[in-house]
């Protein structure tokens, strides 16, 4: 009689675990998922990326099957505020993907060239929405919205990386 009552007890005490465990984990991915979100706002607000922005997805191209076209000096007029006019100058690089499905339609030096004053207003367009002040302290949107004008100009992601260079103020 002892030994099954023993025997009850341990199994009472052993449902009781089970019980307390599933509501144990239960509270933690929720409190979890919360301070993901709290993560993901707080980095939003302070600009920091924890993905790549405009949903165009991050490529690691080997730099032998990357071409780079370059745009040498854009001059884009740009606001210093106080209804003062500037400009900033810099060198712009496209790198594109040689092994993507639309290099061999779009892509290429040749091909680029033609459609260099296409995308040389796409350019004069993102950059002359920001001030002086603003394309100085974040060169890397400009570069990010850059890069997603020209894809949605191309419709296609062939080129993946916008670089900026050389850049000069006045």
């Amino acid at each position: 009689m002892k030994k099954n009552l023993l025997s009850v007890l341990i199994l009472v005490l052993l449902v009781v675990n089970i019980i307390l465990s599933v509501v144990m984990m239960t509270s933690v991915i929720g409190t979890n998922k919360k301070t993901g979100e709290l993560i993901t706002s707080i980095a939003s607000v302070l600009k920091i990326e924890l993905y790549n922005p405009g949903g165009v997805a991050v490529t690691d191209v080997p730099m032998s099957d990357t071409e780079i076209y370059n745009i040498a000096k854009l001059m884009i007029p740009v606001s210093k505020g106080e209804g003062k006019q500037g400009y900033v100058v810099f060198d712009l690089g496209l790198q594109q993907n040689m092994k993507h499905k639309d290099y061999k339609k779009q892509g290429g030096s040749e091909k680029l060239a033609s459609y260099e004053s296409a995308v040389t207003d796409a350019v004069n367009t993102v950059v002359s929405r920001y001030t002086q002040e603003e394309f100085r302290q974040d060169v890397e949107a400009v570069r990010e919205e850059i890069l997603k004008a020209i894809q949605e100009l191309f419709g296609s992601d062939f080129i993946y990386r916008v670089s900026i260079s050389n850049i000069q103020y006045s």
